[in-house]
Order: C-alpha cells, then structure tokens, then sequence
C-alpha cells in the first residue's frame, strides 16, 4: 500500500461534495508534469476526477518543501471515480500535456508517471510504449513505483482558483482545511483556468449557494 503524508478530509458544506465519492471508493493517480498549478486545473476540470492535490513525490529527501524539495518532482494527484474515467482517459491528457520527448532541465519539473500498483504500471507501460510507435520518437518520460506523496502548501493548492479571490475566500471560509479536497474546488479552479465547457460550469452552479458576484466571475473566466 502506498504511503501518504496526510489524510484527506471529506468536506461535505456543499452538496456536490457531501456526495462525492469517499477516498475508499476511489482510484488515484499521480502524475509529474512540469509546474503543478497547471495539470491540477487542467484534471480538476475532467468528470469522473473527484479530488486533485499538488505535492511533491518522486525522490527520497524526507519532508521535502517548495524551498527544499532535494530529489523530488512537483506531482499532481488526482482521485477518480473508476466506474466514470479510467485510468487510460488520464494517461490520454498526461501525454497530450507535456512534452514526453524531452529530458527535463530540473527534476523538480520532470515527466513521470508514478505508479501505485502493477496495473496501473501495465496500462502507463503500454500508452507509452505506443506514443512511441505513433511518433516513431523515444519516450524521456519515466515511470517509477510511488512510494510517497507529500502534500506542498496551502498556496499551491487550487492555485488559479486562489488567484481568484472573490471566490476562493468564499470557499476557505466555508471549508477551512478541508478546502484542498473538494470537489466544488478543484471543478472552480479547473473552471477558472479556462478549463471544461459551459454546460458543466452551469450543471454545477445550479447546485452552489454562491454570491453572484463569485459565480459572475467563474462565468467570465471560462
């Protein structure tokens, strides 16, 4: 069983959340992708994604720190729901969203697929394996064992929906340290971004007892 360096909270002020699947329902995936701010709105956006963090994961340097990372990679985690999204669907958005044929300047922003069991290091093998043979070019990205995630600070997580203040400080208020494992906040954050479609944004709103003024401003970012 991998191991984590927290647990993650449930919250449950909105509905959207109260019902989200529990993380013992889930299926997780961790990927390393460059900056983290970028695939964890990029994934929070994805239905059939319940829960995304950021952290760091990848080395072997214990407690590792935005200013002290040592060995490890920036890292996006994501819980889904497998019976929605498999894990083939994120392997398809990893691979389309970095640059796989390239060796990484710093490891911190490296590509890889760090794997939580056998079957997921099958399925990532695989993809990779034929990227290759579509491209005809050779696969920098690494696929490694996951063997800790560390959650990063509370101002990476849901980074563009925190640029957002008028609804992120409506959101912290409500959910305080819960705010990280929200379904409500990673959709908003992969919202923000630019992220998703209208249909989406709307089918959630419905069910948000938000200020007019934070959903205005969600709709204008879309």
């Amino acid at each position: 069983m991998t191991q984590r360096a927290y647990e993650p909270a449930r919250p449950t002020d909105f509905a959207v959340d109260a019902e989200a699947l529990p993380p013992s329902a889930t299926e997780t995936a961790t990927f390393g992708m460059g900056c983290f701010w970028g695939p964890d709105a990029r994934f929070g956006a994805m239905p059939g994604v319940v829960r995304t963090r950021v952290g760091y994961a990848g080395g072997t340097e214990p407690d590792p720190s935005y200013y002290s990372l040592g060995d490890h990679t920036e890292v996006v985690q994501i819980e889904y729901d497998p019976d929605a999204v498999s894990y083939a669907d994120l392997l398809a958005v990893f691979w389309a969203n970095h640059n796989p044929m390239s060796a990484p300047r710093k490891r911190q922003y490296r590509g890889v697929v760090l794997v939580h069991d056998d079957q997921q290091r099958e399925v990532a093998e695989r993809t990779r394996a034929d990227l290759e043979s579509r491209t005809g070019q050779s696969v920098e990205t690494a696929i490694e064992a996951l063997d800790r995630f560390y959650l990063a600070e509370d101002y990476h997580q849901k980074y563009e929906l925190r640029s957002t203040p008028v609804v992120a400080d409506e959101l912290e208020d409500s959910y305080g340290d819960a705010f990280v494992d929200s379904t409500v906040a990673a959709r908003l954050n992969g919202f923000v971004a630019g992220h998703g479609d209208r249909d989406q944004l709307e089918a959630l709103f419905a069910r948000l007892d938000l200020p007019p003024a934070a959903l205005s401003e969600v709709r204008r970012r879309l």
